[in-house]
Parts: C-alpha cells; sequence; structure tokens
C-alpha cells in the first residue's frame, strides 16, 4: 500500500496504515530494539504486564544530568521525553530506578549515614557508629588509634556529604558519551532515486541520541557503520546497490547508480560486498501483503533488519505508550468529554477493496448499528477541515481495522487515529495477544472476542447507554500517554542508536522473504 501523508506517521492518506512521510512534529523518543532477529532467532516482545517496561523502547543519553551516573541495563525501560524539554527531565523519564548488584547510589544523608557507620566498625572489629562525631570526651569513645582514625573518617565524609550533596561517582559508572556513528539513507523514502531533499535530523534535540551522524551523500559510504535501503524504493526500477567493496571507483558520481541483475548480487554476496564490519540494514513498514519484490531479493544482502516487527534487529512500531510523567502528555485529561461526542462509530479509510477483510466486516456491521465512513471515493464522506484526530474525537468507537493481518502489523490507526484521538478503539488486525504485547488489554475491543458481527455491535449499544462501563476504556490514560513514530526521522536516528548499543558479531539474514512472511 501507498504511504505517502498522515502527519507523524507512515500511515495511509487519512489514516490508511502504511508508511508516509510525516510533516516534522515533536518527538518523543522511543525504545529502540537492537539485537538478534536474524531467522531462527527471532526475539518475541513480552506481554503488557511485564513488558512496558521493554515497549517503552527507551532511547538514553550516556552522559549524567547533573545527579551523578547510574547503572544501565542493554534494555533499560522508559522513553525519551519531547525534544522541546530539558534534556535533563528527557533523562529522568528515559532512567528507571537501576542498582547495581555490588554498590548503590546513595541520594541523602539519611541512607549514607548506616553505609559509612557499617565501614567503620567494619574496620574497627566492633559494632560501632558515627555517634563518636557528636559525642567527643564522652565514656564511650574508643581509645584505640585505629578507633579514633576511624571516627574521623566518619565525621569527615559526613561533612563532606552535607557540604556537596551528594557522595562522588562511584568507580564503575562511566560519563563517557556513545561512540560516534554515521548511517547513510541510501535513498530519502517515496522521493525516488534522488538525493535527499531535506537535512538530516537533530538526533539529539529529536530523540536525546547522542553521537549520531547521519549521512545522505553516497560519497560517505566508505565512512558508514551503517547504510540503510527503503524496501518499497529498493525493488522500484533496477535494482540500486554500492558497488563491491574494494572495488575502485573514479569518482562520486559513480557511486550514484550500480545496476546488479540478481545473478551478481548472489556473487557478491557470497564474497562479501560491505565494507567490513558494515551493516546493510533492510527497511520497511509496510505489512508482508504490501511488500512487493520481497522474494526477489538475494538471500543474504541484508545483516539486519529494521520494521515494526518486535523481532527485528531495530524495532520501530507506529507507536508505543510511555508512563505519563505531566500532565500535558498526550493525549491529555483522564477521560475524554463524553458530551462532545455526538456520533456512535466511525472509520477513516482511502484504500478501498472489497477483498479485504475488513472491508467485508464493515458491511456485515453496519447492517446492525450506523458506521460513518470517511475517506475519499465512493459513498465516503471527506474529512471535515477540522481534520481527522478532531473528527474521530466526536465519536465514541473507531474502527482501527489494519489492511491486513500479520504479526506486530499494528498501524497509527491504533496508536493515532483512535487512542490519540481519544476514543475507544475496535481493532482488527493480528490476535488479541498480539495487541496485548503493547497494549493494555482493557484499552480495545477486539472483533475476535465476539462470535459475529452482531454480537459486536450489540455490546457497542450497550456500552453506548452505559457511560460508567464505556469510560473504565479510557483508565490507562492516568497512567500512560501516547507516542507516535515520526517518520522518518525516528527510523534513521534509531538504526544509529541501535549501531551504538550493538556488539561486533557477524549477523546474515538468510532468508529475508522466509523471515518477514511468518
Amino acid at each position: 500500500m501507498s504511504l505517502r501523508g498522515a502527519a507523524g506517521s507512515p500511515g495511509a492518506k487519512e489514516g490508511e496504515g502504511s508508511e508516509r512521510r510525516g510533516r516534522k512534529r515533536p518527538g518523543l523518543g522511543q525504545p529502540s530494539w537492537a539485537g538478534g532477529a536474524t531467522e531462527g532467532k527471532g526475539r518475541a516482545a513480552p506481554g503488557w504486564g511485564a513488558g512496558l517496561a521493554h515497549l517503552a523502547l527507551a532511547a538514553r543519553p550516556s552522559g549524567s544530568c547533573g545527579e551523578g551516573s547510574r547503572i544501565r541495563g542493554p534494555w533499560d525501560s522508559g522513553t525519551a521525553l519531547s525534544g522541546s524539554r530539558g534534556g535533563c527531565e528527557r533523562q529522568r523519564r528515559l532512567e528507571p530506578q537501576w542498582q547495581h548488584e555490588s554498590g548503590r547510589r546513595y541520594s541523602t544523608l539519611a541512607d549514607v549515614r548506616p553505609a559509612v557507620a557499617a565501614l567503620s566498625a567494619h574496620a574497627m572489629g566492633a559494632p560501632w557508629g558515627p555517634v563518636a562525631c557528636r559525642r567527643r570526651g564522652a565514656r564511650g569513645l574508643p581509645r584505640s588509634a585505629s578507633a579514633l582514625a576511624a571516627a574521623g573518617l566518619v565525621c569527615t565524609v559526613l561533612v563532606a556529604y552535607a557540604c556537596w550533596g551528594q557522595l562522588p561517582p562511584l568507580p564503575w559508572t562511566s560519563d563517557a558519551p556513545p561512540r560516534p556513528v554515521g548511517v547513510l539513507l541510501w535513498w530519502e523514502p517515496f522521493t525516488g532515486r534522488d538525493r535527499a531533499t531535506r537535512p538530516p535530523p537533530d538526533c539529539w534535540m529529536r530523540f536525546n541520541i547522542s553521537g549520531c551522524r547521519l549521512l545522505t551523500d553516497r560519497s560517505t559510504y566508505g565512512e558508514a557503520q551503517a547504510v540503510l535501503f527503503h524496501h518499497r524504493d529498493l525493488v522500484k526500477g533496477p535494482l540500486d546497490w554500492p558497488p563491491p567493496w574494494g572495488v575502485r571507483v573514479r569518482s562520486a558520481e559513480e557511486l550514484e547508480l550500480r545496476v546488479l541483475d540478481e545473478e551478481t548480487a548472489e556473487a557478491l554476496t557470497a564474497s562479501g560486498p560491505r565494507p567490513p564490519g558494515q551493516r546493510w540494514v533492510w527497511m520497511n513498514f509496510e505489512s508482508p501483503s504490501h511488500s512487493p519484490g520481497l522474494r526477489s531479493l538475494a538471500g543474504n544482502l541484508f545483516n539486519w533488519t529494521l520494521s515494526y516487527r518486535a523481532d527485528s534487529d531495530v524495532f520501530v512500531p507506529y507507536g508505543y505508550l510511555y508512563p505519563r510523567t505531566h500532565p500535558s502528555d498526550q493525549p491529555q485529561g483522564l477521560v475524554p468529554p463524553l458530551a462532545r461526542k455526538r456520533g456512535l462509530v466511525a472509520w477513516v479509510v482511502s484504500n478501498w477493496d472489497e477483498r479485504q477483510a475488513r472491508v467485508r466486516y464493515y458491511h456485515q456491521l453496519s447492517q446492525h448499528l450506523s458506521v460513518d465512513v470517511f475517506g475519499k471515493g465512493g459513498t465516503r464522506r471527506p474529512v471535515p477541515d477540522i481534520g481527522l484526530l478532531h473528527t474521530v474525537a466526536r465519536y465514541k468507537f473507531y474502527l482501527a481495522f489494519e489492511n491486513s493481518q500479520h504479526q506486530d502489523y499494528i498501524t497509527e490507526k491504533l496508536w493515532r487515529n483512535a487512542l490519540l484521538a481519544g476514543t475507544v478503539p475496535v481493532v482488527l488486525g493480528p490476535n488479541r495477544a498480539n495487541y496485548e504485547r503493547f497494549v493494555p488489554r482493557g484499552a480495545f475491543i477486539h472483533v475476535d472476542d465476539f462470535p459475529n458481527a452482531s454480537s459486536l455491535a450489540a455490546y457497542l449499544l450497550f456500552l453506548d447507554r452505559n457511560p460508567a462501563v464505556y469510560r473504565r476504556y479510557f483508565s490507562w490514560r492516568r497512567s500512560y500517554a501516547v507516542h507516535i513514530t515520526s517518520f522518518w526521522d525516528e527510523p534513521w536516528c534509531r538504526a544509529c542508536q541501535a549501531v551504538q548499543r550493538a556488539r561486533d558479531q557477524p549477523q546474515s539474514i538468510r532468508n529475508l522473504a522466509r523471515w518477514f512472511e511468518r
């Protein structure tokens, strides 16, 4: 499906889901997964209860924020704050209270006193505490020189803590910035074979990711640690690859177009076409049903994947929930004002195909209740001038129906058109268990929960008559806000972050089509 339009989302026009260039939006840093998605080694996403920390997809900087360093795990929870807020606030949201097994960061004087007392007592071989500091000359004062020395140490440490407000950095922590990484975008998605038409984003300002050098000049190919290839542009027209590594080129213009047939591409793959350690990243946000030419790609050309699939090497979903830390986090408010909801069910769709399961289900559902359909063509209404989100917000339910049903294929129809707009999504896509890996089970209604469309319609009418029950579908808003992925800036920066965190072991995808279509 073509993806061009939808602000801040790769989805199709007027809410149609798929990848697209969206207008620039303040980016909330998302989680980024970097790690093994080679065939047979896919990493499944966690369940909702244990997995929001994983799903928060944290992109975290390495520097401190005036609070001392914390020990960081490879997959820390949290999510970066909007680029419009301060770096310290961003980092506080990013970093959970990690503690090291053998060391602890003390934040208050009350925390440090027992530890120092224990240290001094251990040094003297007797149970003794910092009381000597404030009882000089008292009858219980230790008489040995070592005890006096330990008492002096205790006093010194406590005074230093009171003056400085915190202990010195722990010896095993590091404030070293992440290693600089260059990521080359071979084409800007959906702009054809032309060069990029806009400058690369600032990953630090947008997503709190430092150390990224985003490249669009193909002459820098040999310097890049990763090269991004967008699938739709990759299969459109003759194959356009970088030259085999080691082949001498006379000018940068020679890098502009290298047409390789499949046989040549296979041969290059066997001989190693990439600079040592470089990752060729296959990037795709369409479902397998809308990814033409997938099986025509040579077997081992790519050694990384970037997609909405949770088992990708770089996981970038269309959206996700993150812990709410500020009243202004979107969506705002606990429950949308019900008085403004004048309609029952809305659906926004542009690519109408009678063969799709979503269209067949709509026909069944519309026999039992009224559904207002917006989009282009046919009997659909145009989206009013107030925009898609404000239009959908006037309805109690939104049909977040995907154009095809595949693992993890949950697009902006759920994240933006429903959850962000402030309506209850009725979903048709992967099964309920798949949705619950990313969203609380009480935040949506799945068509599979009902034996037929008639039963679903009866339930929606019941909720319409019972506001107290209906409001329960918004309880998640007390704790979480919605992040909408910004295409194409965010995947680009996430790829950089993933390379920074990745190890150097070689990876390879032996059969890209088999992995993606399963």
